[in-house]
Parts: structure tokens; sequence; C-alpha cells
């Protein structure tokens, strides 16, 4: 698994689906550089069950993420006409109509290999012939892109586990306490604690308040 913690995050252009219905082509992060922090995160189909809970759950949470100048994007296996599909499907029949967030389509995976995200690879058989082992998906993986377009957060789940968005939304807070007030946030910090000054003086204070 490539850890891109500290570096640029990889770059791609495809077609999404955006407003819950408009699908555009072309669609990358560089409108968001310099402006917003991203929230990246892949799940592995449309028209499944733990992915539509995660993906209502970021919408649910909108407006605290625009709070926080945070844009979410979502991205699939799936081709855009698939994720036009499922957002034109009601909830109640295991649609996902209400998500105004980008749903990114990666038809070819690339965008998922590139994030090392994909729960397999290509190769080739004793044929010569090229073959996929593994499942043709992405992993559950989120990663927190900052302004400059640099990756500062990245966990990967596998595809029965659901993500916590409340996590999500801690770690956009603690990366931009530390942007605004140069401290560092310890364990199980939440917005509105206290941070610590990264030197013994610092985590011995801390320390000894708690």
């Amino acid at each position: 698994m490539a850890v891109l913690v500290g570096k640029q995050a990889p770059a791609f252009s495809a077609s999404a689906v955006v407003n819950g219905g408009e699908i555009v082509e072309n669609f990358s992060l560089e409108q968001y550089k310099g402006k917003k922090y991203v929230i990246l995160y892949f799940y592995p189909a449309d028209f499944t069950f733990v992915c539509p809970t995660e993906i209502i759950a970021f919408q649910d949470k909108m407006k605290e993420f625009e709070e926080r100048n945070v844009e979410v994007v979502g991205v699939s296996v799936d081709s855009e006409f698939s994720h036009w599909k499922w957002l034109q499907t009601e909830p109640k029949d295991g649609g996902i109509k209400g998500v105004k967030y980008p749903l990114v389509a990666d038809n070819s995976k690339t965008i998922s290999e590139n994030y090392d995200v994909l729960a397999g690879e290509y190769d080739y058989n004793d044929e010569g012939q090229i073959v996929f082992n593994g499942t043709p998906m992405a992993y559950r993986g989120l990663f927190l892109i900052d302004k400059e377009g640099v990756v500062r957060h990245q966990v990967v789940n596998d595809m029965p586990l659901g993500r916590s968005v409340d996590e999500a939304i801690r770690i956009v807070d603690a990366l931009q306490f530390f942007e605004e007030n140069g401290e560092v946030c310890p364990a199980g910090w939440h917005k509105g604690e206290k941070g610590l000054v990264a030197t013994q003086a610092g985590i011995a204070e801390y320390l000894g308040s708690n």
C-alpha cells in the first residue's frame, strides 16, 4: 500500500456526475487547488449495500464540510451513466437520490490504481492474456488533500467496513487547527479542545493539565 501522505495527490481527469444529475467531462481536482480542501474517497461499486450508507452520510454532513471549506468527492470504478442512474433512484429503493457532491467515474481503474486502493491488479496468464487478479473494485480509501494539493491524511478500509464521516470531519478540524495555531493535536483531539506545543515542555504542560 502506497503512502501518499506528504505528497501531491495524483492528478486525474475523468467524467463525473455533479449536482445530483449533471454529467461533466474532464472533472479534476485542479479546480480546487489554492481554494479548498478536498475529502476524496473511494467506494467499491454503485447499487451495493454499505456504499449508499456512506455516500448519504457524507451528504447529510455537507453543511459541516462547507463550513470548513471542504469539497467532498466520491469515486468508484462504475461509469458516469451508472452513477447518474443511481442518483435518480430513491433511497427507499436502494438509491442515493439527493446526493449533490461529485461522483467520479473511474472506468479505466487508473485513478484507483494511482491512489493504490484497487483491490487487485492486472497480470498475464500462461497464455499471455491479460487477466485481473483480485476484485476489480476499489477499497474504501479516503484522502484529505489540503489547499496546495498535498495529501495530509489517508485511511483505507476493506470493503465490508464502513467509514466514520465524523472522523473525517475531526481530521479536517485537526489539520486546520494546526495550520491556524501551529500547535499539534494529541490523541482523541476534537475541535474546541487545547492543542499542545511540540516540545518536551509543551507535552509536560499538556499532560499535567489533563
